[in-house]
């Protein structure tokens, strides 16, 4: 039995049987409409080539990493280099027909794989950064330094794309308030305190990994953040916008996209996972706020 305070979705396929229903197959050439918003159970490599052509604005691609890892009785064993930017390069084409000119990319990846995902972007987009988070959670090593931290390359389509800037500025604790002729310079005073606005850089200490007492945390063995997609989300599309992920899991990028009021549409082949996104996205209906996000501003580690 979970403790009453464990809100990890873990729902069954039985038990999650009206959920999966919601999901939809894919196999033949389908229209925008009929695909937008929804989970698509299967293969992304075989169901990418059937979805629209060019309807995507932004995608969030958070693939295997180059590890062995169990996802729901599927494991991905690792590969040599050379295999895994093949199977990187398969994926990546797969989806650029998916891209309107305008859009961005962002992919997922670890210290092992980081630079031949990098490199493999680089033939394709045009590679802009490399954020680097620091996820938290991670298991020590008693021959290593403990694996802290986790990669997401940002790359575009064109020189014609979307980032909002303003709207992921950090607001950060002025320490020793500077004034200029009487006036507060680069900082404003508020309520809650003195404050001023940053440009974001590529390194982010700001994100909490989901954990059992939170109402995002699944069973899923690499699930992101919805604070860490909504900083994506919000830099590099706008209300409206189509957000894309081919590897789905629980569904972190889809219920992150309902919750800014972007259109979306992801793959997953797990059925089980599919259940959880479907599970999440009817929550948010009832709860569409993210953790770490409020009124407009990312707060930091823990809500500080």
């Amino acid at each position: 039995m979970k403790s009453s305070k464990n809100k990890t979705i873990d729902t069954t396929i039985d038990e999650g049987g009206e959920y999966l229903s919601r999901c939809i197959k894919v196999n033949r050439r389908t229209a925008e409409d009929a695909v937008l918003g929804k989970t698509i159970v299967g293969d992304c490599f075989k169901i990418m080539s059937h979805l629209p052509r060019e309807f995507v604005d932004l995608a969030i691609v958070d693939p295997p990493y180059n590890m062995r890892k169990d996802f729901g009785g599927s494991v991905f064993s690792k590969l040599r280099d050379e295999d895994y930017a093949t199977y990187t390069e398969k994926w990546l084409l797969s989806m650029l027909p998916l891209l309107k000119k305008t859009a961005s990319v962002y992919v997922c990846c670890d210290f092992r794989c980081s630079g031949v995902i990098g490199e493999v972007l680089s033939r394709y987009l045009t590679v802009r950064n490399r954020i680097t988070w620091q996820r938290e959670k991670g298991r020590g090593a008693s021959r290593n330094w403990k694996n802290g931290m986790e990669d997401i390359w940002f790359a575009t389509v064109s020189s014609d794309f979307t980032f909002n800037l303003d709207a992921v500025k950090l607001r950060r604790r002025v320490l020793a308030p500077y004034k200029e002729n009487g006036v507060p310079k680069d900082w404003e005073d508020t309520p809650e305190g003195k404050f001023r606005y940053t440009c974001p850089s590529n390194f982010w200490d700001d994100i909490t990994v989901p954990y059992w007492s939170m109402s995002e945390n699944t069973g899923h063995p690499t699930q992101k953040p919805e604070k860490l997609l909504a900083k994506l989300m919000l830099a590099s599309s706008n209300s409206e916008d189509v957000v894309f992920d081919p590897f789905l899991g629980s569904g972190t990028s889809s219920v992150t996209a309902k919750k800014l009021g972007r259109r979306f549409l992801g793959i997953e082949q797990n059925e089980r996972y599919c259940v959880w996104a479907e599970q999440r996205l009817e929550m948010a209906d009832a709860d569409p706020s993210i953790q770490g996000f409020q009124n407009g501003v990312f707060l930091g580690r823990h809500g500080q």
